[in-house]
This record gives C-alpha cells, structure tokens and sequence, in this order.
C-alpha cells in the first residue's frame, strides 16, 4: 500500500494532471475563437452587396485567423489533455532568457499596439522589428535590413493587394502635410 501512495505522490507532482496550462488556454481559446467566429464577424464585419467572390469579402481574413485558432486551440487542449506536460519544463526554458530579453520583446508589443495610429503601419513595425531584433541577439547589420525591408513589404501588400487601408501615422501626416 505504501509503494502505490509514493507512486502516486510521485507522478502528482511531476504531473500537472487534466487541469494543465495547455488543456486550460486551449478550452479558453477555443471558446474566445468559437464566439469570435459566429458572434463578432457576422454582426460586425458586413459583406457588401456588390461582393461577387467570396474571397475577396472582408469576412475572409478574420474567418480564416478564426478557424485557424480554434483548431490549433483545440488541438492544444487536447494534447494537453492526452499528454499533459511535466511541471518544471517552463521554468526551466524561462530560467535562462536574460530579463532584457524580456523587456525588449514585450516593449515591442507595447510599440506595435499603442503607437500604431501615430507611427503608421510601417514605423510601429519597423520599431517593433528592431526591438524583436535587438532581444534576439542579432548584430548583423544586414539583418537589420530586414527591419525596414518586411514591414513596408507587408504594409503596401496590405494596402495594395488586400485593398486593407492602413494607417500612415498622424506624426507623418503632420510631418510631410500629407
């Protein structure tokens, strides 16, 4: 009787169980992806009357982000489920990224989200990519390229190909008297 409670002590505690970080953020995703598909698209995003491919609607961006999450959420949960991951794994991948790191990735999301409207859609992502850079360690100035390279690219694909208007920045609008 005493081997199977110390088994079981054991495989508690290097087992988070069914209630698991995976099983739990794939069930949420996938209920805030369900909600997102059949409540927010249909009542906020309209579909002109003139659209003849429904391909070219503006339903079909978010519909697709919207599948996309859901079965990768689903799938999340249930391998979280099925196989639920051991308890000292995050902290110790956590354990040896510098606080810098840390800092510098999550200023590029505070960059990216609350300056938009001013920068534009090309200088929050040319900032946001050097803060990206700069926390992955990069020191070729070629790479660096890339930072100004792959937002203007995504922008005026956005803006060109998808007809999406983004915004160019109130700082260049006032700068250049566009």
């Amino acid at each position: 009787m005493e081997t199977s409670e110390k088994q079981f002590v054991e495989a508690s505690e290097a087992h988070y169980g069914r209630w698991n970080p995976n099983s739990v953020l794939g069930g949420v995703f996938s209920i805030l992806a369900v909600s997102f598909l059949f409540y927010v698209i249909p009542r906020y995003i309209e579909m002109p009357f003139s659209m003849q491919h429904p391909l070219l609607s503006p339903q079909f961006l978010p519909q697709l982000a919207g599948w996309l999450v859901f079965v990768l959420s689903a799938l999340l949960m249930v391998d979280g489920l099925i196989n639920p991951p051991k308890r000292g794994e995050p902290e110790e991948l956590r354990r040896g990224v510098p606080v810098m790191r840390q800092v510098l990735m999550l200023a590029a999301g505070i960059v990216y989200a609350f300056f938009f409207e001013q920068l534009g859609a090309i200088g929050s992502g040319i900032f946001a990519c050097v803060l990206l850079f700069l926390a992955s360690g990069l020191r070729s100035i070629w790479l660096y390229a890339l930072t100004i390279i792959f937002p203007v690219v995504v922008t005026l694909l956005f803006i060109y190909l998808l007809n999406v208007p983004l915004p160019v920045g109130t700082l260049w609008e006032s700068f250049f008297q566009i």
